[in-house]
C-alpha cells in the first residue's frame, strides 16, 4: 500500500503541478504577453480565459480516459494521462509571445491549456482507484489521501519555483524568460513519474471485473443512463471546494497584485502558506473519515465555507500579510474538510463497472462548476472600489448549494467488520 499510494502521489503532484504553473503565469504575466492589444483588465480576463479552457477539457478528458479504465484497467490510464498533460505543458513553455506571432500565440495557449485538462482529466481517477480498490476498507480514507496531497505538493512545487524566480530575477528577466522555467520543469518531473509508474500492477477490483466478463461495453452512456443524478449531486457537492480554492490561488493573486499594490513575491508566500496549512490537515481528516463517515465530513467542510466565504475576502482586501494569511488557512482548512475525503468517497458511491468514469467526470465536473469561473467573476465583482462583496456572496452561495447536494448522498463509509474491495456503490 505504501508503494502504492506512493506513486498515486507522485503522479498527482506532477500533474498538478503542470496545472498550477499556468494558473500562476495566467495571474501575473500571460495578459501583457499574449493579450497586450487590450485594456489590463481585459487582458486578464482573456488570460483567466484560458485559464478556464483546461478545466472545460477534463470532463472530456474524464470521459476519455475514464473510458480506458472502466475497459482496460486503471494502470493504462495512470501512464498516458501523466505523458500528454506533461508535454502539453513542457510546450507551453516554448509558445512565442503575441509580439512575435500575432494571434496564433494566444491560439496555441489555449489548444495546449485544453491538452493540459485532458491529462488531469483522466489523471485523478486512475490515481485515486489504484490507491482506493487496493485499500482495506477501515482505512481507505486515509490511503486514499495520498493522491489529494498531490494537488498542496505540486502547486507548492510550482509557486515555489515561480516564487524563487520572482525574488532572485528583475521583473524585464521575469517576464522575457523566468516565467517559462516552471514550464519547462514539467518535463523533468515527467520523465521521473513515468519511470516511477512504470511497474504497478492492476488493481485486484478490475481483474475480477475481467474476470467476470462484467465490464461497462460504453461506461460514459450507462453512466447518464442509470447514475445521471449521483453524477450531479457529487459534482455539486465538491464544486464549491474548487471555487473556494482558485479564489485563494490564482484570482487572488492578480487581485492583490494589481489592485491592492501588494508585492508579487509576498502574495506568493500567503497563498503558498495556506496551501502548506491544507496538506497539513490532509491526512487527519482523512482519519476522522474513516472514524466518523465520509458525508460528515463534506458537510462540516461546506458549512464552514458558507460562515467564512465573507471575512476571507474582507481580510484579502485589507492588503496586509498579517490579516491575509490567516484568512486563506482558514478558507484552506474549510475546502480540505472536503478535498481530503473525496478521494475514497466518490468511488464508494459508483458500482465498480463504471467507478472510474462516474468517479473521474462527477470530479472534473465540479471543477467546470466551481474552478473555471471563480477567477473571472472574482475580476468583473472587483471593479468598484471597496471589497469585492459580490464574489463574497457568490461563494457562500456556492457552500449552500454544495451543502444541500451531500445533504442528498448516503453515507458510505464500511462498518467495522467489513474488508476487501471497495463497496458496490449506492444506487442513483
Amino acid at each position: 500500500m505504501l508503494r502504492l499510494a506512493a506513486a498515486s502521489l507522485a503522479g498527482t503532484a506532477i500533474e498538478f503541478y503542470d496545472f498550477f504553473a499556468y494558473g500562476t503565469a495566467a495571474a501575473l504575466v500571460l495578459g501583457p504577453l499574449y493579450f497586450p492589444t487590450v485594456s489590463p483588465l481585459l487582458g486578464s480576463l482573456a488570460a483567466f480565459g484560458t485559464f478556464g479552457v483546461g478545466f472545460l477539457a477534463r470532463p472530456v478528458g474524464s470521459v476519455l480516459f475514464g473510458h480506458l479504465g472502466d475497459r482496460r484497467g486503471r494502470r493504462p490510464v495512470l501512464i498516458l494521462s501523466l505523458l500528454l498533460t506533461g508535454v502539453a505543458t513542457v510546450a507551453v513553455g516554448l509558445v512565442p509571445t503575441y509580439d512575435r506571432i500575432g494571434v496564433a500565440a494566444p491560439c496555441l495557449l489555449l489548444l495546449l491549456r485544453f491538452a493540459q485538462g485532458l491529462g488531469l482529466g483522466g489523471e485523478w481517477g486512475g490515481a485515486v482507484l489504484l490507491t482506493a480498490e487496493h485499500a482495506p476498507a477501515r482505512r481507505r480514507a486515509l490511503w486514499s489521501s495520498f493522491p489529494q496531497l498531490g494537488p498542496p505538493l505540486g502547486f507548492l512545487l510550482a509557486n515555489g519555483l515561480t516564487l524563487a524566480l520572482s525574488a532572485t530575477l528583475t521583473d524585464a528577466q521575469f517576464l522575457s524568460w523566468g516565467w517559462r522555467v516552471p514550464f519547462w520543469f514539467a518535463g523533468v518531473l515527467a520523465v521521473g513519474g513515468l519511470l516511477l509508474r512504470r511497474g504497478l500492477a492492476e488493481t485486484p477490483q478490475f481483474e475480477e471485473l475481467s474476470a467476470r466478463d462484467d465490464r461497462a461495453t460504453l461506461p460514459f452512456a450507462e453512466l447518464l443512463r442509470d447514475h445521471w443524478r449521483l453524477v450531479l449531486l457529487t459534482a455539486g457537492g465538491l464544486s464549491v471546494a474548487y471555487a473556494v480554492y482558485y479564489t485563494i490561488t490564482t484570482w487572488s493573486l492578480a487581485y492583490a497584485t494589481e489592485r491592492l499594490g501588494v508585492d508579487r513575491t509576498t502574495m506568493l508566500g500567503c497563498i503558498m502558506v495556506a496551501i502548506f496549512v491544507s496538506g497539513l490537515v490532509t491526512p487527519p481528516f482523512a482519519i476522522l473519515a474513516d472514524r466518523w463517515g465520509r458525508r460528515t465530513l463534506c458537510l462540516a467542510g461546506c458549512a464552514g465555507m458558507a460562515l467564512w466565504s465573507v471575512p476571507m475576502v474582507a481580510l484579502l482586501h485589507t492588503g496586509r500579510p498579517e490579516w491575509i494569511v490567516p484568512g486563506f488557512a482558514v478558507g484552506a482548512v474549510c475546502f480540505t474538510g472536503v478535498i481530503a475525503v473525496i478521494a475514497a468517497y466518490l468511488p464508494e458511491l459508483y458500482e465498480p463497472r463504471v467507478r472510474c468514469t462516474g468517479a473521474t467526470f462527477g470530479y472534473n465536473l465540479a471543477g467546470v462548476l466551481g474552478g473555471a469561473l471563480t477567477p473571472l467573476v472574482g475580476t468583473a465583482a472587483a471593479r468598484g472600489e471597496g471589497p469585492p462583496w459580490g464574489l463574497a456572496c457568490y461563494l457562500t452561495g456556492f457552500a449552500l448549494v454544495s451543502l444541500g447536494c451531500f445533504a442528498l448522498l448516503p453515507e458510505t463509509r464500511p462498518a467495522e467488520a467489513t474488508a476487501g474491495p471497495v463497496a458496490e456503490g449506492a444506487p442513483a
